[in-house]
């Protein structure tokens, strides 16, 4: 994957590493890797945070950690890992192709919109969260419908058998896509946020405190990177401010992927029809936020941990 050449510099014979050769599979393991840190770190509180937002007729009139009690008690501990075998086997190309095409998009963008660095950052975050969510949405809702079930209600026994049953009893393949479009629409302004956010605190933070917050990359001394405690801040602060503007959303997104297997899935079919049924019935606080002190839990230590290392992958593997 990589090679070296040998430079002479007044007699003596120094080594450059050259790390051009595959450079976008690299970028891509680096995002797959640092994204499945994130999500095992937070498991439990996925799997609870589904629960909420579909009102599981077990869990709808307990809180987090009452949830978390029950859960443990009814299921067992691997009862708080349920689904995130399927999370994994999803999280790792949506990561990978996220940071990758964020990567992609911003040097794109810049060429076309020289004058800014705002816009770029927050364009390419949005078309990067985008991308990876078309790419890999049917494996989301697999996750979400395994994570759904609770012991003694299983409807479906794995990932392939949620495959199968899905496509023959929910119309075929666009089955897998129901919920498709919330999903894309929360996700712009999500990822948007979150890489912009992260990135305007990065520049600051390098440009106005360098010694205090920043260091020398480890492959390459001339490019400036956050330290660990930095970086994990940055990326918590980008998780939470994205968090709070797509949740809505989020929830219609949950919603529509469990309509098939809820009491109420006919007042749930499309994007428009979920909102106002949630907002009717729950109203605005504890149906289309509901869960979302949860969400602040596990996106800021997940956002923290995302980033922090596809920090550290772009240094292992000589991305900068």
């Amino acid at each position: 994957m990589t090679s070296e050449v040998t430079v002479s510099n007044s007699g003596a014979n120094l080594p450059k590493p050259v790390y051009k050769e595959y450079y976008w599979l690299r970028s891509f393991v680096a995002g797959g890797v640092a994204s499945c840190c994130a999500k095992t770190t937070i498991a439990p509180l996925d799997r609870i945070k589904i629960l909420l937002q579909a009102q599981n007729v077990h869990y709808r009139h307990l809180g987090i950690l009452a949830t978390a009690v029950a859960v443990k008690k009814k299921e067992g501990f691997p009862g708080l890992y349920k689904g995130n075998g399927a999370m994994m086997v999803r999280i790792f190309p949506y990561g990978a192709i996220q940071f990758m095409a964020f990567d992609k998009y911003k040097k794109i963008i810049r060429k076309k919109i020289k004058n800014s660095e705002h816009i770029p950052r927050l364009m390419a975050g949005s078309m990067a969260g985008i991308t990876a969510v078309i790419f890999t949405y049917p494996l989301d809702m697999i996750r979400a419908r395994l994570a759904f079930q609770v012991k003694g209600e299983h409807r479906y026994n794995g990932i392939i058998h949620a495959f199968k049953t899905i496509y023959l009893k929910e119309g075929g393949f666009p089955g897998y896509y129901r919920g498709l479009l919330p999903t894309i629409i929360g996700m712009a302004p999500y990822a948007g946020f979150s890489f912009f956010t992260f990135e305007t605190l990065k520049t600051a933070g390098l440009k106005h405190a360098p010694e205090l917050l920043g260091k020398p990359s480890s492959d390459n001394p001339d490019v400036m990177i956050l330290k660990t405690h930095a970086s994990l801040l940055c990326g918590g602060i980008a998780g939470a401010i994205a968090q709070s503007i797509s949740y809505p959303l989020d929830v219609t997104r949950r919603r529509m992927q469990l309509s098939a297997i809820l009491p109420d899935s006919e007042k749930c079919r499309t994007m428009f029809q979920t909102l106002k049924y949630v907002c009717m019935q729950h109203g605005i606080r504890r149906g289309l936020y509901r869960g979302l002190s949860l969400n602040y839990i596990r996106c800021i230590p997940s956002q923290a941990v995302a980033f922090t290392t596809y920090e550290f992958m772009r240094q292992a593997l000589h991305l900068n």
